[in-house]
């Protein structure tokens, strides 16, 4: 019987989707990626859901692929990373730990990363011989280039500081305050529209360029729409939108 390496819990409206294979460093090893996607999938269902963190056990997030299986294991990469960027609710990444590698590329995926100050990073692909080619794709947009081309080619290992600096994390605070940072945000993201959060999801990772008529069509279908209205009456009345009441 394969054990439970991947936990969903939803309660008040936010899904927390945690990573528990400490033994391995969780590693994205065959089970863990399985379990993963069907978290993923599963939290993307579920219409109570509207925010998404993304946790881990031990003290490291994610050390990037398992290096005991064959190397073709790469290849169910780019649907996990898919499903936590196109996910319709937000996610946020919580590292209490250290990410490598390919769990650089899972955090990056997410729309919002927080870490604790003591946290490192690297990108250890070339010490080993091999290309952080499919983690590129949600790293690479997040990063200063400069930055980019640096520890992508000397696999230096950086501190939380830094990956605030260069645009990986979103905010960096003392482990202490790393529940009450990952809360805040939280708090501020379920204030929002669920479709207009999925709809602007969409507009963030969306191929560019784009045109101000296909936006003007976005915008004012919003204005229109059920949610729209309401949250403009809501205002108006001084009142929180009905969306907010879940937690």
């Amino acid at each position: 019987m394969t054990a439970e390496l991947v936990h969903l819990a939803v309660q008040s409206g936010i899904a927390t989707i945690t990573l528990d294979s400490p033994g391995n460093r969780n590693a994205l090893s065959t089970p863990l990626r399985a379990q993963l996607s069907d978290a993923l999938a599963r939290s993307a269902g579920d219409d109570s859901v509207r925010v998404v963190i993304l946790d881990h056990t031990g003290p490291v997030f994610c050390a990037g692929m398992d290096l005991t299986e064959p190397p073709d294991a790469v290849t169910e990469l780019p649907g996990i990373l898919k499903g936590i960027c196109n996910h319709p609710k937000p996610v946020v990444a919580k590292l209490s730990g250290h990410a490598r590698a390919g769990g650089i590329g899972l955090l990056a995926a997410a729309d919002i990363t927080v870490g604790a100050q003591h946290v490192t990073f690297a990108f250890t692909e070339v010490r080993i011989g091999v290309v952080p080619a499919v983690i590129s794709v949600t790293v690479l947009p997040r990063l200063l280039r400069h930055a980019a081309h640096e520890l992508f080619l000397t696999g230096e290992t950086f501190d939380a500081h830094r990956a605030v600096a260069i645009g990986l994390l979103n905010s960096a605070v003392p482990g202490d305050q790393l529940d009450a940072e990952v809360d805040r945000y939280a708090g501020m993201l379920i204030k929002g529209g669920p479709q207009a959060l999925a709809l602007t999801k969409q507009l963030l990772t969306g191929p560019t360029p784009r045109d101000f008529p296909a936006m003007l069509e976005i915008s004012a279908a919003r204005f229109a729409s059920a949610e729209g209205r309401e949250g403009i009456r809501a205002r108006a009345d001084k009142r929180p939108p009905p969306w907010t009441h879940s937690r």
